[in-house]
């Protein structure tokens, strides 16, 4: 099994998105800012992975990547067997009902000029989904996926809460009825009081409808609740790879096991490890392992070389080369 596989079993579900080589140089000013470098992963149909790390680790670049939002540096995204990074423009656009994002602000991503009705009739026919004189049932059926009434269709974005946009935004993301969809921090921007309403109605929908999606949090709480796998990032790079229960029970990488100490309610770990400074530039990575100038746990070989992704269990890798470390 390779370092982006994933774990098998008699009930895997079959491979929706194989990324492969993932990376992504800024080039500005004289500097090369590394945002993504080397990152691979698979997903299966009716699968979530859930991608954590802190601020500037690359998460947001990596799902715009993936969809080919932004061209990358390098690498391979094949959906469904299809090689996307070689789809011609018009190609990419026929093929981009397949696959979806719903992004953090509901508000910045819904044309304020527009009405509800009029940017899922946009997606609608822009799709071929249906048939203009379709479109308001089809639409108002969109809708009442999402929890809304039909007579919404009629308002403007800002007409609604930022609990009620987010639904709309999902709805429209929908509406090309796409079988991999990339959340890009989906409930950060929203109210507490919210922020559960919709991770259970993404869920139930991803449930429902069998989507594979790529679930972009900060929010530890919220990624264990939603993914049967986790990834960790750190810099732009894969730190940890495992499914949700063996990385909250057991992390293998000192990073992830401080990323679950540090959360709110944390019941894992029995040590707690402190984090030291802020996550380095990516303009300037530190040599070897990029997490090792604030890892309590760095050697001098640690600056030597990049560490593998390597297995430590069944579905379960990490990228240190420590195996000494009780977590």
């Amino acid at each position: 099994m390779s370092a982006l596989a994933r774990p098998s079993s008699s009930g895997e579900s079959r491979l929706l998105v194989r990324a492969q080589g993932m990376r992504k140089h800024f080039h500005g000013q004289g500097q090369v800012v590394r945002a993504v470098e080397d990152v691979s992963f698979e997903l299966g149909e009716g699968e979530v992975l859930g991608l954590v790390g802190e601020s500037g680790s690359g998460k947001s670049t990596l799902g715009r990547l993936i969809l080919r939002l932004i061209e990358a540096t390098a690498g391979h995204v094949e959906i469904d067997g299809t090689d996307i990074m070689g789809l011609a423009p018009a190609q990419l656009r026929r093929f981009r009902r397949n696959m979806q994002m719903v992004f953090q602000d509901p508000y910045a991503s819904l044309n304020p000029r527009m009405t509800i009705g009029h940017a899922l009739a946009e997606a609608l026919l822009l799709h071929g989904i249906c048939a203009r004189s379709e479109v308001r049932g089809r639409s108002a059926q969109l809708l009442a996926q999402v929890g809304l009434p039909a007579g919404f269709l009629d308002r403007y974005p800002k007409a609604f809460s930022g609990g009620q946009r987010q639904r709309v935004a999902i709805a429209r993301a929908l509406a090309s009825k796409p079988r991999f969809i990339v959340a890009d921090e989906p409930v950060s921007a929203l109210d507490v009081s919210v922020q559960a309403e919709i991770v259970n109605l993404m869920k139930d929908l991803q449930r429902n409808l069998g989507l594979a999606m790529l679930f972009i949090s900060h929010d530890l709480s919220v990624v264990e609740a939603v993914s049967d796998r986790v990834m960790v990032m750190y810099l732009g790079k894969t730190m940890e790879v495992a499914p949700t229960a063996a990385l909250y029970d057991h992390p293998a990488h000192p990073y992830t096991a401080a990323l679950i100490q540090a959360a709110p309610g944390n019941r894992h770990g029995q040590q707690k490890i402190i984090l030291s400074g802020e996550i380095p530039s990516p303009a300037a990575p530190p040599s070897g392992c990029v997490f090792r100038t604030r890892c309590p746990f760095a050697v001098d070989a640690c600056a030597q070389q990049v560490p593998a992704l390597r297995p430590v269990a069944p579905g379960h890798y990490k990228a240190c080369i420590r195996d000494d470390l009780e977590l």
